[in-house]
């Protein structure tokens, strides 16, 4: 961690399973302070208490701002003293966006570029700005707003030099707030059927710590204007619900619902247009800013038709991990092994 030494790193939604994720990660290292920046108080007391209990001597480092990235003054009020930024506030939920994607247009798209304006303006060195693989090919509301975000981070990465932009897209994280397995073993501890959308239906999976572990590679291998992605396995829903369930009741049953507003029926981490210019890192894909001006007229005379042999990288041409596979690296999270242990002391 010598790179955060004495920094001072602010997180943007920093209340949510990332900014946990985090803390969790940094706060025994070397760095100075990290903001937690975000609007909703109960989160930020609920966390504050939760730090203080579990590393007393480490939890002076974290300091709270109550603002929204909607709003570019409080943004502002944020940044004296800022080396680092992680931009992870958004509107994340794919139906609430379908109906509500005003709402998510103020928060991802105008709130990110709220933040570069802020961080560009107060001279903070990198900003890693995370994505979704909803942002490539987008269909739902969610998704678009998250590929203007892209869109926004690469163009503010044209006009800075001295603050480093980049973002980070991978898929689902496991067990973190709002996503689906919590809900699951609320249903099977209630007696209830596993509900799912559509049991063919692929998705990305990762842990929280490999979320951060992307974000920690963009802020040291990332150049400005890079979208960075990390190669993710991936499994069917119908996969992911039966290993729940066998983990907590294998009798549960599982009942399927029919797909949800705005839901595909697979994702994608790497576009085939992106893999025009894209580099194999070996665990990750660098997708390079593209840096050509407004003049297309030079572009009739001096053209470029090399192309890269990359294919689109997606939730059903990765690995995809069966029943067994997906136990296991559900028994390596730490939410899932208390989770097991308090349905053990209850039954």
């Amino acid at each position: 961690m010598s790179l955060f030494k004495d920094k001072t790193l602010l997180i943007t939604g920093g209340t949510g399973s990332f900014g946990n994720a985090v803390l969790n990660r940094f706060l025994k290292t070397d760095i100075g302070e990290i903001r937690i920046f975000s609007r909703d108080e109960k989160k930020q007391d609920d966390m504050r208490h939760e730090f203080q209990a579990k590393m007393p001597e480490m939890a002076e480092k974290i300091k709270f701002y109550i603002g929204d990235v909607r709003n570019l003054e409080s943004v502002r009020s944020a940044m004296h003293g800022v080396d680092y930024i992680f931009h992870a506030a958004a509107l994340k939920q794919v139906p609430s966006c379908e109906f509500f994607p005003m709402e998510a247009v103020r928060t991802n798209v105008i709130g990110t570029d709220n933040v570069l304006t802020a961080a560009i303006e107060a001279g903070v060195g990198s900003v890693i700005c995370l994505s979704t693989d909803k942002a490539a090919y987008p269909v739902n509301a969610m998704g678009i707003t998250k590929a203007l975000e892209e869109r926004v981070s690469v163009a503010k990465a044209r006009t800075t030099d001295k603050t480093k932009i980049c973002c980070t897209r991978y898929g689902n994280v496991m067990c973190s707030r709002g996503s689906v397995i919590p809900l699951w073993i609320d249903q099977i501890k209630q007696g209830n059927p596993i509900t799912i959308t559509e049991p063919s239906m692929t998705r990305f999976i990762m842990s929280l710590d490999e979320a951060v572990d992307l974000v920690l590679f963009a802020f040291e291998n990332g150049v400005n204007g890079d979208i960075l992605v990390q190669k993710a396995p991936a499994c069917t829903i119908e996969t992911l619900a039966k290993a729940v369930a066998e983990l907590f009741n294998p009798k549960t049953e599982i009942k399927v619902i029919g797909i949800r507003h705005g839901e595909k029926l697979y994702e994608t981490l790497l576009t085939n247009e992106e893999c025009a210019s894209a580099v194999d890192m070996g665990e990750f894909y660098r997708v390079p800013a593209d840096n050509r001006g407004l003049n297309y007229d030079k572009y009739f005379k001096d053209g470029n038709a090399d192309r890269n042999i990359l294919t689109e990288f997606n939730s059903n041409n990765t690995e995809l991990l069966d029943v067994e596979q997906v136990k296991e690296k559900l028994l390596s999270l730490e939410y899932i092994q208390n989770e097991l242990e308090l349905w053990k002391e209850n039954m």
